[in-house]
């Protein structure tokens, strides 16, 4: 064991020597001995190992054994590991039940503990371990908001389940219970679903939320190219936990903080990966709010331009066949890169493995033959993946979920309900047919609050076959969802943004060419008739009153950024 430094001996430049240096600090390294940490640790950096694992799902589950991997790669180069757990909250489990209004919730939730943990103790850098949904921006929000030196690992996909010779996911479940309410399945099959979806660790397998994200912050440099893409079970995880414990500490050693690597460029490629990769409309709410974090200026507007330069060239559920363990065998977030930066779609930026962005993506090695990543020249879908629209229905925006479909216009007449759950009853019931306009409200950040995903809604109109329909939300969708779904409205009905002054029968166009939303009624004659229910407490009603609307990202940090409704040109080439 190495002799403490004297009290005069010169303080260390590393932030934890506030809390290890001097003799005033001897009551917080009794602390840290009975912890475990002896005088060599205390001159050596001071890792916060974050982890978000939980025993409740799939996706997170595995994350306590990857951890020690982690560690194991902090201590290799030099640093002490520190670990510390976060909550989370699990969409599939929440989805379309009340404690769904916990999802969006979390996502702040997690960010404020990361912070607190890290600026309570003072640590050198933040390495996060991530899986369900919302872990993933939550991270990024966090570092962005230190700006500490760290990064991000997701601990990977699920790997398909099997069933009736396909394989199969979660979106699968859902659409069984709408085929399941139709009569189209009995109680049996609609098991035997439910058994098989889900073989094991990891998060759900399509190109949903939690692989989309994962893939965001890897193209922003935050997570190491191919750390991310690697499945839960693969042989090859531990490896990954192991690289990403050093490069926390080589990050400390370069004094590289996030904010060099999350940047208005690096956010624009994520946003176009978003888009190539048909990625889930989540992502525009999460890098909005990863951006007003940073203090970077980037909004929903430089998420619609980003898909107009990116058509989909993944062909990945929940609009196209493969699953992300395809992607990963194809090759995986790096080939995507290199099509991107090939076709000059993407600028280069520094990453946290010490590499370009372009350095990383010449590294693909495309698999022979494969089919899950095409080029631009034939591409799965010619337009991006989503859209952002304005309209006397949204003023300050919405995002329409492109990808999976050729609908570019949509009129027809409004079936209006306050809240998921009567929407989702009248599907089952029969009750919403061809040719409507599902208009679902209250679901918004402030109103839910929450912001729910409308899943169950989507996937049940799936399941039972009716697929002429629109749906317009001032909640969210889940990157499970496809079809002619308008999602983020904003303002939001409980805050008295047009979409409150909707009644049944109203015809409502949707024109993605014009980037337009309207509705043919005089809505200056309306006033809102709010739904008569309990007001939130606890977290919720802390929520409600701190968050921000979704077109600046669903923040509750003080002063946000403006929504961008001005910048909108008026039809975009």
């Amino acid at each position: 064991m190495s002799t403490p430094p004297p009290p005069n001996a010169p303080k260390s430049t590393r932030r934890s020597s506030v809390v290890t240096f001097g003799p005033n600090r001897a009551a917080a390294r009794s602390y840290l001995r009975a912890a475990g940490l002896d005088d060599s640790d205390f001159a050596r950096p001071l890792i916060a190992v974050v982890n978000t694992w939980s025993s409740v799902t799939p996706c997170n589950m595995h994350l306590g054994g990857l951890a020690e991997h982690v560690r194991r790669g902090v201590r290799e180069a030099g640093g002490v590991p520190i670990d510390f757990n976060t909550i989370m909250v699990t969409d599939g489990i929440s989805m379309g039940t009340p404690g769904m209004k916990a999802s969006l919730i979390s996502r702040e939730v997690i960010a404020d503990s990361i912070e607190l943990a890290v600026q309570g103790h003072q640590l050198d850098s933040v390495i996060c371990i991530v899986g369900c949904d919302k872990t993933i921006p939550a991270a990024a929000m966090a570092l962005a908001r230190m700006n500490l030196p760290g990064c991000v690992l997701y601990g990977g996909t699920i790997m398909p389940g099997h069933h009736a010779g396909k394989d199969i996911s979660i979106q699968d479940v859902f659409e069984a219970i709408g085929a399941h309410g139709a009569g189209a399945l009995d109680d049996d099959g609609l098991r035997q679903v439910e058994k098989a979806s889900c073989p094991g660790a990891g998060a759900c397998g399509g190109q949903f939320t939690a692989n989309t994200m994962a893939m965001a912050l890897s193209v922003m440099g935050l997570s190491p190219m191919g750390a991310n893409d690697v499945p839960a079970v693969h042989a090859d995880k531990p490896a990954e936990a192991e690289r990403c414990g050093r490069l926390a500490v080589e990050l400390t050693q370069r004094g590289q903080t996030a904010r060099q690597f999350i940047t208005a460029v690096s956010l624009r490629n994520a946003a176009v990966a978003v888009s190539a990769s048909g990625g889930s409309t989540n992502a525009v709410l999460h890098l909005v709010a990863i951006a007003a974090e940073a203090g970077e200026d980037f909004g929903i507007e430089d998420c619609h331009a980003a898909c107009g330069v990116a058509p989909v060239i993944c062909d990945l559920k929940p609009g196209g066949r493969f699953l992300a363990s395809d992607l990963f065998n194809a090759g995986g977030t790096r080939l995507v890169a290199k099509r991107l930066m090939d076709a000059g779609k993407i600028a280069d930026a520094p990453t946290v493995s010490g590499k370009t962005l372009f350095a990383e993506a010449r590294e693909a090695v495309e698999t022979s033959g494969q089919q899950v990543v095409r080029d631009f020249a034939s591409p799965a879908m010619a337009r991006g993946s989503y859209a952002v629209i304005y309209g006397d229905v949204a003023p300050q925006g919405a995002v329409i979920k492109l990808a999976g479909h050729e609908i570019d216009r949509f009129t027809g007449p409004a079936r209006v309900f306050d809240g998921e759950e009567a929407a989702f009853e009248a599907v089952q019931a029969g009750a919403v047919h061809e040719g409507d306009v599902i208009v679902i409200r209250y679901e918004g950040p402030k109103g839910g609050p929450g912001m729910r995903e409308m899943l169950q809604v989507t996937a049940a109109l799936k399941g039972r076959g009716v697929k002429e329909v629109a749906l317009i939300t001032d909640g969210r969708f889940s990157g499970a969802s496809y079809g002619f779904v308008v999602g983020h409205v904003a303002p939001e009905a409980a805050v008295g943004g047009p979409i409150a002054l909707l009644r049944d029968g109203d015809i409502i166009t949707i024109n993605v060419p014009d980037r337009a939303i309207s509705v043919a009624a005089d809505l200056s004659t309306r006033r809102p008739v709010p739904p008569d229910a309990p007001p939130p407490s606890g977290v919720f009603a802390k929520y409600a009153a701190l968050v921000a609307s979704a077109a600046q990202g669903a923040v509750t940090i003080p002063n946000p950024p403006p929504p961008q409704a001005a910048r909108k040109p008026e039809v975009t080439p």
